[in-house]
């Protein structure tokens, strides 16, 4: 959204940081997926930014894009969310030999590590931010997705927090 996430912060002593915004409603969603590559062991983020609320359409064509990526199959560790289990359904009929879904228990964010690449982004890379309008929230996103795409030491905490074993 583009409204701060307000976080506890330095300044010199006597001058309180004020953040100043205004009620704005737009917001962005986004979808993610932590890859490992069996060969290298080598952990991967792929992400896209929807102008609109994730539906199962946009699951869908997310999938079909990674499975690009991965030609002989996934892996799929989902959450029981409603547009995941709508868009299993199609995505089997379409890809059903290449992939193969293990969902999480219900209502257990702390064992998936893509909720961990969110709670880093908006709590760590950008707390206080104020973006100027919707183009400039979606620019620091990916800012962020890319950075933390680039550090394997931080992917790798998102799994052991996640306690999955990689």
């Amino acid at each position: 959204m583009l409204q701060p996430t307000v976080r506890r912060t330095w300044a010199p002593k006597g001058q309180t940081p004020i953040l100043c915004s205004w009620d704005r409603r737009d917001r962005l969603s986004a979808i993610a997926a932590l890859t490992r590559s069996p060969k290298r062991s080598r952990l991967g983020l792929y992400f896209s930014i929807e102008g609109h609320n994730i539906r199962a359409v946009d699951f869908e064509v997310f999938v079909a894009d990674l499975l690009k990526h991965f030609p002989a199959g996934i892996i799929l560790i989902i959450d029981r969310w409603m547009v995941h289990r709508s868009g299993i359904r199609r995505l089997k009929s379409r890809f059903g030999h290449r992939m193969e879904v293990v969902w999480l228990p219900a209502y257990s964010p702390e064992l998936n590590p893509v909720e961990l690449i969110w709670n880093h982004g908006k709590y760590s890379q950008l707390a206080n931010f104020i973006p100027d309008n919707v183009d400039h929230l979606a620019e620091a996103i990916e800012e962020s997705l890319q950075v933390q795409s680039g550090q394997q030491h931080l992917l790798r905490s998102f799994f052991h927090c996640a306690k999955l074993k990689i």
